[in-house]
């Protein structure tokens, strides 16, 4: 099945933010923020600006009605600065104007004088004067401390990964139209709606149930919209509330890039001990997340960087500790992966500077300590694993040793480019990993006509999730798709929702609409049985006919409907589904917080021009564990996605801020993005061929996050082909690897 948007994307009738039509007496606000990292504030001057032609209103903190306040997880973080600015990009004052333009002239003649305090950007220095987030968190399994003593190798070293911009094509923003009754409709471009109702409720001193959030789509979310789409919706409620009249805020893209957090950056420290037979018999890493100035969603990633910390392989001896560290930079938030990457980059870097001592290829160690079924996670979790058969599968379908065999050759015979090669096995954990979160809802109703409406607490972005809620229905039913449509995400329809995040969107909403589905199906079943004078356990529904003691019979699915409605019985259901068995206890940090894992392996080759620096990406082939996957589709488009997602950070996405805490990499000419001449030449992706069980809907594996860790293959190749070509160079594990350090590491 197609992904259903496609129609609607490719002739531009997708409807998003900025496409929504304008209501008369709309007013377009503008944030002025702060341009200096931290410092106490002496003077806000908004006279001129209050003054200039269409301004109606400019708000400060002294505005706000409810609690100046849009942290989630830490109450830490101001939706206005009232006394103190602690990162530049802080908001500090709203401009409400008539026009875009207006809003825009007014923000620029607003002056703040701002006395200046020290700046921290390096989260090893905010640890070091104990700026800290929350307190540190340690995953432990078995004893390092003895297990040194039977190691043959024992290694140290220290990794560095950088930043990542989400460059979604659509930035973020809101439009909020105030209604009867003092209740406010607020569309949002958010992965997360009810996060956005529970802020504004907050900041306006409004209960939950006058506000509501609508999101039809997204272009493009990638954890950017999890948590910080928030503070725009309320911005924007805010200016609604106060001058009742409708207020539209969409960012331009500096002020996106400027103002919102992205990526954890991450300074990491590791020791990994191997025996003889090259098995991993020990390892400790130390993690500095850079958090930026307030927590955000940073408790969260940083929690998944240890439960990911040790990738795909078993480790007897582990022990792994987190420090979320404090910083004057933009809050740092959710980016597909989740902290995943950060912490699977550092035990890869391990396995290489191992490789690199003992002589042998970092592939060696890899296949040598992959998990089995029944090893045991650092968090106690039990592995159902298929990280063999994935590495296994990788090298039926490619063959692992002729592609090295190929790279060695071409570099014998290319004294000026050289090839490098790398495998890069992955497990990832799918659920949020706070248990609470692993809960959806969905509203079904069959009309009269045979047609299908379906709510879920899904947005679609760009990864097909609506496609495969649309499919379950229609899977359920056994009707035509086109009888069903999948409605957008509103918050007065579904309740309480979880963000579209964690690559759980389709497995909880999509169970949550089987369950429905399958409730109104029993309904329909009745009546069909009684109708056809027969027991219920002999009717089916196929192909939009009703089936009786396996024959078709002529009552359709419309006939069906219609007969259910005239008597009088229930066409809609409203179901809950929240997985079974999970749960972890964070006061000894261990449980079962995945509903399952994801693996799967890759091999990388890439060709370095060693005179220039610059590189190519040849081929990306890959086994990808998708379980059984219901659209095939849609889960390679996820895939090469993630993987180009992927590569980009380690190779190209340079976040640069100074030692001011000013971003430099501002603007599509400062910041690269892998564009078509830079995606890989090749990629394949083959999916594992299984028939295990397992929590997802209808045994589909999530696959939004999962691939974009195959792109840390593209790291490792790269330094494989540096040191074809100088194998005296002193290169450290520091991304990405930008062709200006490439260039360093062949001189």
């Amino acid at each position: 099945m197609k992904n259903i948007d496609s129609y609607t994307h490719l002739r531009g009738e997708s409807v998003y933010l900025d496409d929504i039509p304008v209501i008369k007496g709309t007013l377009y606000a503008a944030v002025f923020d702060s341009p200096v990292a931290h410092g106490v504030i002496r003077v806000l001057d908004i006279h001129e600006a209050s003054a200039m032609p269409g301004v109606v209103e400019i708000f400060t903190a002294r505005d706000i009605p409810g609690e100046n306040q849009i942290g989630g997880i830490i109450p830490d973080e101001e939706l206005l600065a009232d006394k103190h600015v602690h990162f530049c990009g802080m908001p500090v004052a709203l401009v409400v104007a008539e026009t875009e333009e207006a809003a825009r002239a007014a923000v620029k003649k607003i002056k703040v004088d701002i006395d200046p305090l020290p700046v921290i950007t390096d989260p090893r220095i905010a640890k070091a004067k104990g700026e800290l987030i929350i307190p540190p968190r340690t995953f432990k399994l078995g004893n390092t401390e003895t297990a040194w003593k039977d190691c043959e190798y024992i290694i140290e070293g220290q990794t560095e990964t950088n930043g990542q911009e989400h460059l979604y094509i659509e930035t973020q923003g809101a439009y909020a139209i105030p209604m009867e009754n003092g209740a406010i409709r607020v569309y949002s471009s958010t992965q997360g709606p009810t996060a956005v109702q529970r802020t504004i409720s907050k900041v306006l001193g409004l209960p939950m149930h006058k506000i509501e959030v609508d999101t039809t789509r997204l272009g493009g979310g990638f954890g950017g919209k999890e948590d910080q789409a928030s503070a725009w919706g309320a911005f924007c409620a805010l200016a609604c509330k106060l001058l009742n009249r409708p207020v539209k805020y969409s960012l331009h893209r500096m002020e996106d890039m400027r103002m919102t957090g992205k990526r954890h950056p991450y300074s990491s420290d590791f020791k990994i001990g191997l025996n003889k037979e090259l098995k991993i018999l020990a390892y400790e890493a130390t993690f500095f997340q850079n958090a930026g100035a307030a927590a955000d969603l940073s408790p969260a990633v940083m929690e998944r960087t240890l439960f990911h910390c040790t990738n795909s392989y078993f480790i007897p001896n582990v022990k792994a500790t987190a420090f979320s560290c404090r910083t004057n930079l933009p809050p740092n938030t959710a980016f597909r992966g989740f902290g995943g990457p950060q912490g699977m980059f550092v035990i890869e870097a391990a396995i290489v500077k191992a490789a690199e001592k003992i002589g042998v290829p970092a592939s060696a160690i890899q296949e040598k300590n992959l998990l089995s079924t029944g090893d045991e996670f650092p968090y106690g979790q039990k592995a159902e694993s298929e990280a063999i058969a994935c590495w296994q599968e990788l090298n039926k379908h490619f063959d692992i040793a002729g592609m090295h065999s190929a790279v060695n050759e071409y570099n014998q015979a290319h004294p000026l480019s050289k090839k490098g090669f790398a495998i890069m096995p992955i497990c990832f954990g799918i659920s949020f990993t706070k248990t609470l979160m692993n809960q959806a809802r969905s509203l079904v109703h069959v009309y009269t006509d045979g047609s299908v409406g379906i709510s879920t607490g899904a947005v679609e972005m760009g990864q097909g999730v609506n496609t495969k809620i649309l499919q379950v229905a229609a899977q359920v039913f056994s009707i035509d798709p086109d009888l069903i449509k999948i409605n957008s995400t509103n918050t007065w329809r579904i309740a309480n929702t979880s963000p579209t995040a964690a690559s759980a969107a389709a497995d909880l909403n999509g169970k949550a609409t089987e369950i429905a589905c399958i409730e109104i199906l029993k309904r329909l079943k009745t009546v069909a049985a009684e109708i056809l004078n027969t027991s219920i356990e002999k009717i089916e529904l196929r192909d939009g006919f009703v089936w009786a003691d396996g024959v078709q019979t002529t009552t359709d699915w419309k006939t069906l409907v219609m007969q259910t409605y005239i008597k009088r019985i229930s066409l809609s259901e409203h179901a809950h589904y929240t997985p079974p068995g999970l749960s972890y206890d964070a006061s000894i940090e261990k449980g079962h917080p995945f509903a399952y894992h994801v693996y799967g392996a890759a091999a990388i080759t890439v060709t370095v021009d060693c005179l220039r620096g610059i590189y190519e990406v040849d081929s990306v082939k890959v086994i990808h564990d998708a379980g059984e996957s219901m659209n095939k589709l849609i889960d390679i488009g996820q895939c090469e996605g993630g993987i180009v997602q992927g590569i980009g950070w380690m190779t190209m996405e340079e976040v640069v801020y100074d030692k001011d805490g000013k971003l430099r990499s501002n603007a599509l000419s400062t910041y690269k993005v892998p564009d078509i001449y830079s995606v890989p030449k090749e990629i394949i992706i083959e999916f594992l061929k299984t028939s295990k069980t397992n929590l997802a809907i209808f045994n589909s594996k999530a696959v939004g996050e999962p691939p974009l860790m195959y792109g840390l293959g593209a790291y490792f190749a790269l330094r494989n082909a540096v040191k074809a070509y100088n194998p005296k160079a002193e290169i450290g594990f520091d991304a990405p690897f930008t062709p200006e350090k490439v260039l360093m590491g062949l001189l």
